[in-house]
């Protein structure tokens, strides 16, 4: 099912940026093992097998630059990344990754890559044919250019209300058992972009879709999304009973990758709301059903995800 990707897009849209941590004999390092350098890093990048692929990376190498302070390196990385970008390639994955370098652009506040960026993604929108995936390029696009921050956004209501009025048309447009995961990233672009009277019509006729979901992954994940809308335009307390709902949907799934993804997605947006215990509890259970997946690469991928998750939650207490 199409919903069974939803928790990435959770992260991607919460977490863009940040990289995986790896876990003990899940992945990890071996102990002794020495990181790669910046060169060393930037060349694995280049190794990738498509521009897309590339570009993603290098923004890996560019972010880990800048946290680094060589701003000057960071700045030449990105743009390697963005030029990777203006070649022919597929529209939805070119676009996602022309809304990734556009996020790093505005965390630099470089307003004009920004723009540039987003163009260029808008483009490539323009040609992408699933309804979903151009949603999600559209509603991420039109929270940057209304987000006010100076380093998320370029805080220009008009192509916000543009963009985003394109991307609610499209969302609207999608079939009804996957609407859900369309009006997610619709609700969740007016609250970046900071129109919280949009987000909250949309965040209405996102729950209902969430409550109409039958499989309970789709479901608690539909739930998490509607829940972390409500924390953006700070409504809590909406947000805190939706995580409830959400939690007891995520624990009902049986299949043990679902089940872990679907507690991984409730617990990230737990911890969003400030309820940190709470989130790793349901995390603890998520890594519990992670190591009972059956298949030992995807066992692999899901627990570094949730036990980087869960050492990163472990910091904050």
């Amino acid at each position: 099912m199409r919903l069974s990707h939803f928790a990435a897009f959770l992260s991607l849209l919460a977490v863009a940026g940040v990289l995986l941590l790896p876990t003990a004999g899940c992945g990890a390092k071996k102990k002794g093992a020495k990181a790669l350098t910046i060169k060393q890093q930037l060349e694995k990048a280049e190794s990738e097998g498509t521009p897309d692929r590339q570009a993603a990376a290098l923004l890996k190498v560019a972010r880990a630059q800048w946290n680094a302070g060589d701003r000057s390196g960071a700045k030449e990385t990105a743009q390697t990344a963005f030029n990777k970008l203006k070649v022919d390639g597929d529209p939805s994955l070119f676009a996602l990754r022309l809304v990734d370098a556009a996020e790093f652009f505005a965390s630099i506040t470089d307003k004009k890559q920004v723009r540039e960026a987003l163009k260029l993604a808008l483009g490539w929108a323009e040609k992408i044919e699933d309804p979903i995936r151009k949603t999600k390029v559209l509603a991420a696009a039109g929270g940057i250019f209304g987000n006010r921050d100076k380093d998320k956004g370029l805080a220009d209501s008009k192509l916000a209300k543009a963009t985003m009025e394109q991307a609610a048309k499209v969302a609207n447009g999608v079939e009804e058992r996957f609407r859900a995961e369309a009006l997610a990233a619709v609700a969740l672009g007016y609250a970046k972009a900071g129109m919280p009277t949009e987000a909250g019509e949309k965040v209405v006729q996102l729950e209902e879709s969430a409550r109409a979901l039958e499989e309970p992954r789709a479901k608690a994940e539909a739930l998490a999304a509607a829940a972390d809308v409500h924390i953006q335009i700070d409504h809590k307390d909406e947000a805190l009973k939706l995580l409830e709902e959400a939690a007891v949907a995520a624990k009902s799934v049986e299949r043990s990758e679902s089940r872990a993804y679907a507690l991984l997605a409730v617990a990230e947006i737990t911890a969003a709301v400030g309820n940190t215990k709470k989130a790793l509890a349901l995390l603890k259970e998520a890594d519990k059903s992670a190591d009972k997946v059956a298949d030992p690469e995807q066992q692999k991928i899901v627990v570094a995800k949730v036990r980087s998750t869960m050492a990163e939650l472990e910091k904050k207490k």
